[in-house]
């Protein structure tokens, strides 16, 4: 399958079309979440007993160009924003809003300026570095039989060293990360800081009948027209039983980024 789709070189837009188009997508979210039909799963503070998938990420990024201070920063967001969503439990047919369930970044709130990633450079905005959290809640659950609804990629791929295409961006409220729970089993979502990582764990109120392998299919990088690298991919997982036994192989995301690093590392 060809998977190769060109990226235009970015443009400068109007400061006016940006802010309509950012208050249009925000009314089209508010009106989805208000009249979608959707169910939306709520926080339990009861832990469910069956543990279905666990993942740590390395809390601290040292990436080139990236303000350490603003990563510091990040770690007073995550605490604030996991309060929200932390024990978030899933019944047959609910779904998981991530800025359903966190609600807007602001200075009232508590959150402070953080990283966050804009045409390809590094920059701050209050609440910044939340898109950590809602990557490493995407990565976990495609470890488990919960659906993903919606996801969005960076447009940036920013290190050589990570899997393409195991991110989820975040904008609040329309880039949004939704999961939907089509099993007819409960789930739960725990997750963790401590002084190095952050964890996250899919709970569940049933023992695990699959296991999962994510995996790259016909990862290549293209020098675009215009002078720039980038990265393209296709992401499949397997799903075994619990003999090991092959059940199914299937399509999960597509992704096209600009890199920010070197193709030859």
């Amino acid at each position: 399958m060809d998977i190769y789709r060109k990226i235009d070189q970015p443009q400068n837009r109007n400061i006016f079309r940006l802010k309509f188009g950012m208050w249009y997508f925000r009314i089209k979210k508010y009106l989805h979440w208000a009249f979608g039909g959707l169910k939306f799963a709520k926080q339990d503070t009861a832990w469910l007993s069956h543990m279905h998938f666990k993942f740590e990420s390395p809390l601290i990024r040292h990436l080139i160009g990236l303000n350490p201070q603003l990563e510091q920063n990040k770690i007073k967001n995550l605490h604030i924003a996991i309060a929200q969503v932390q024990g978030v439990t899933l019944y047959p047919g609910e779904v998981f809003s991530y800025w359903k369930m966190i609600g807007k970044p602001t200075r009232r709130k508590g959150y402070v300026h953080g990283a966050i990633l804009k045409k390809g450079e590094f920059g701050s905005a209050i609440g910044g570095g939340l898109c950590h959290l809602s990557g490493l809640i995407y990565w976990t659950t495609l470890h488990t039989p919960l659906t993903v609804v919606e996801r969005h990629r960076h447009g940036y791929d920013t290190t050589p060293d990570k899997f393409f295409g195991s991110d989820a961006t975040c904008f609040y409220n329309y880039k949004d990360l939704i999961i939907k729970n089509d099993t007819p089993h409960t789930f739960q979502l725990r997750l963790e800081i401590t002084d190095s990582h952050l964890i996250a764990t899919w709970l569940a109120n049933t023992t695990p009948t699959c296991t999962y392998g994510i995996y790259e299919k016909e990862s290549f990088v293209c020098l675009e027209s215009w002078g720039r690298h980038t990265r393209h991919n296709h992401v499949h997982r397997k799903t075994f039983d619990m003999a090991g036994i092959l059940v199914k192989d299937e399509f999960v995301a597509e992704n096209h980024a600009i890199m920010m690093h070197s193709p030859e590392k």
